[in-house]
């Protein structure tokens, strides 16, 4: 039976050591994706063993927590959200591509909270110090990757690719000017740093508070270096997270007395290095900040200062890229609506991406990110009311607040579990040093875990941080409540189970495995799937019908089927054009097989509906029926309903119209095409008015349909308005 506990205690060690630094290259996502996967099979090792010592015990091997009724009534929305979704197979996995946060992870981590909390208590009397030191010890791993490529020396590179640099990431990754190291993007670094800074600070407080008065020990350079790359991260909401609770920390010092004042006052000087050294040397990222602290001893000193312009209407970086708070402001109005429309439930679990669209903002258009998919609200909370509506909203926030009312309850009682004091030291020390040290404890891990609900109001949870919002409550319960032990020193033979304990187990080992192969085939599912999206974007469909397919094999994603319908419909027009008749006509069926299959899985996803356009058109290239165009019409008619302001439906609308009107022989319909056609390309304008290629179209229909005067103006207007050195519309104009 120890060994089944030593094996628990060290399975929680392994999610807290390894979780933030997993990552694998052949995936198609990089990091989240086998984060989440290496959770998931954690979880199931975590379940088998705990259901195991029940089985040996032959009893109920569930403790209770102050936090259970809260817990049922959160995972009780999540599943009703989860069976009325509009998508119900992405409630349960979560969205692909973020993975995190469907009804199978939120059932993990409940789970994970429940095995710490049960068994922590037969785990080693250090086993918290140990899993926070671990904890501290994975950051540090984590800052030393990601700094080489802080300076054009990225090791990521040169694991994926065997190049020292920066070379391997595209733009939207840029290490060099704002780091991520292992955790896939700066803002999910930045919420995973401020987490293990006040860990950190725990430590660096209790050494203090055990007369080690060393000013410069390795919990203040690890904080140091914790602070520099939270800079270096330019994540605003990690900063704000550790500013805002480093004066909750001061406060609660202060207030319950931990020193005297002249050792306040040294420990606060300490924090103070810690935070304005590097801030002068490596700035905020803030302009209005590092103008206040723009020394020219250090200007320029590692970043070059930030110009500002002026702008019309939104601001925009130099770039041209718009200002991410903006942008945010934008999907967070979004998000509100969805929750007003879908109030009850939501529109399910991590839907999202497929219902921004229904209220997406016009606004959204005339941004940087116009065109980009938006698979979460970035603000966990509003997320949740946009897809779990207020009734998951508000469980979610009743079961955040019970926690906070139970932290300051906790700081105050007397009693609490000594067996999982944080160091065995303390014991030596009077009990008023013990309440001292278990309050600073439920404190600093109080205010890591504040931090999450920060940096989550301006972004979102990913796996790593999810981990640490639901097992902190564990760790801080194990403190602070007297955990029941089973009985250590009875001795189990496996060889004397009873018949019953022998079917029971032999049942927990089947389905365990089958859990566990179900995982492994989904992570080899998503390796296939991959390597397909590349061939695809080669265009090597061939190949790539074949890795789609071995992914579908394995593992069960209508955003398989969606990939392979238009790798078969490209198939098709590539077959028909070589005179395959015969494979282009296979093709086409298949490919519409699949498109039919994934809009009947998924009805409300906008993307599907575009796929079955797109399709339709490489069908008219084969065909030249007009059939063919009228189907695709029909389809982004219902696209179009789903997305309102999408100006990309409207530009499309304009397109196929334009044919039809090539195709149609009635002089009637063949007018009513090219009244159709104009006004479908007016939409689009209307709803993004710097639409370049809206506007170019135009002026290619009105040339068409004779208007040349207005089609000459229509182009001089991108020229003047839009893009100056438009080499492709001065082409036309000097046409004329």
């Amino acid at each position: 039976m120890l060994k089944i506990n030593k094996i628990l205690s060290y399975l929680y060690y392994s999610l807290f050591f390894f979780t933030p630094l997993i990552m694998f290259s052949k995936t198609s996502e990089l990091f989240e994706f086998n984060k989440m996967i290496f959770i998931y099979l954690m979880t199931i090792l975590i379940i088998f063993l705990w259901c195991l010592k029940m089985i040996l015990y032959k009893k109920i091997i569930l403790k209770k927590t102050p936090l259970d009724i809260f817990i049922i009534i959160f995972l009780a929305t999540e599943f009703i959200s989860t069976v009325f979704s509009i998508d119900v197979h992405t409630s349960i996995f979560g969205y692909y591509g973020r993975f995190n946060g469907g009804f199978l992870s939120i059932i993990s981590y409940i789970i994970l909270y429940y095995g710490l909390t049960t068994n922590i208590g037969d785990f080693p009397a250090n086993f918290i110090n140990r899993l926070l030191k671990i904890s501290l010890i994975s950051s540090f791993l984590v800052i030393l990757w990601g700094l080489p490529g802080k300076f054009g020396y990225d090791l990521s590179c040169f694991l994926f690719v065997h190049q020292l640099n920066n070379n391997c990431w595209t733009d939207q990754f840029r290490p060099s000017e704002r780091m991520f190291s292992t955790l896939g993007q700066p803002n999910w670094l930045g919420a995973y740093l401020a987490i293990n800074f006040f860990i950190g600070s725990y430590y660096f407080i209790k050494s203090r508070l055990e007369g080690k008065n060393k000013f410069i020990d390795s919990y203040f350079l690890y904080l140091f270096l914790n602070f520099c790359t939270i800079l270096f991260t330019r994540s605003r909401s990690a900063l704000v997270a550790v500013l805002v609770c480093l004066s909750f920390l001061f406060s609660f010092l202060f207030y319950e007395k931990f020193f005297c004042w002249i050792k306040l006052k040294n420990f606060i000087i300490a924090f103070l290095i810690i935070l304005i050294l590097p801030t002068i040397f490596f700035k905020t990222g803030i302009e209005k900040i590092d103008h206040l602290i723009n020394l020219s001893t250090y200007k320029n000193f590692i970043f070059k200062k930030n110009q500002t312009i002026e702008k019309k209407s939104l601001p925009t970086r130099p770039s041209g890229v718009t200002e991410s708070f903006d942008i945010r402001k934008i999907v967070w109005q979004g998000a509100i609506d969805l929750g007003f429309k879908y109030p009850l439930f939501g529109t399910g679990v991590e839907t999202f991406a497929y219902s921004y669209y229904f209220v997406r903002p016009a606004s959204h258009n005339l941004t940087s990110e116009w065109d980009y998919l938006y698979n979460k609200a970035h603000n966990e909370y509003l997320n949740y009311l946009a897809t779990t509506g207020f009734i998951g909203l508000g469980a979610y926030l009743i079961l955040i607040t019970a926690f906070v009312f139970f932290i300051f309850r906790s700081i105050k009682e007397k009693n609490f579990n000594k067996s999982q004091m944080i160091d065995s030291k303390l014991k030596i020390v009077a009990e008023k040093n013990y309440l001292l040290s278990r309050s600073l404890l439920i404190f600093c891990l109080f205010l890591a875990w504040l931090t999450i609900l920060i940096t989550n109001f301006f972004g979102f949870s990913t796996s790593t941080i999810n981990l640490f919002f639901y097992l902190i409550p564990a760790i801080i319960i194990g403190v602070t409540k007297e955990s029941y032990l089973t009985d250590k020193s009875k001795n189990i033979d496996f060889k004397n189970l009873n018949k019953n304990q022998k079917i029971q187990f032999y049942l927990l080992l089947f389905l365990s495995i089958y859990a566990f192969l179900f995982i492994i085939f989904y992570w080899l599912a998503d390796i296939q799937y991959s390597a397909a999206e590349v061939l695809s974007h080669n265009n090597e469909y061939q190949r790539a019908i074949k890795n789609y397919d071995n992914a579908l094999k394995l593992h069960y994603e209508h955003v398989y089927q969606d990939k392979i319908s238009y790798a078969l419909a490209n198939l098709a027009f590539y077959a028909a054009y070589q005179k395959q008749v015969d494979l282009a006509l296979t093709m086409r069926k298949l490919a519409e097989s699949f498109n039919n299959l994934t809009v009947q899985a998924s009805p409300k996803n906008v993307l599907y509906w575009k796929t079955k356009a797109k399709n339709q058109y490489l069908f008219y290239q084969i065909s030249l029926i007009q059939k063919d165009l009228e189907l695709g019409v029909e389809a982004l008619q219902q696209a179009k309903k789903l997305a309102p302001t999408d100006p990309k439906i409207d530009y499309s609308l304009a397109l196929y119209y334009s044919l039809i009107y090539d195709e149609e022989k009635k002089p009637m319909l063949k007018l009513d095409n090219q009244k159709k056609a104009l006004q479908a390309v007016d939409r689009a304008i209307d709803l993004k008015a710097d639409y370049r290629d809206a506007y170019f179209l135009k002026g290619q229909l009105l040339k068409k349909f004779g208007a040349k005067e207005e089609a000459k103006k229509t182009w001089q207007y991108i020229l003047d308005k839009i893009s100056p050195e438009d080499a492709e519309t001065k082409k036309e104009l000097e046409n004329f």
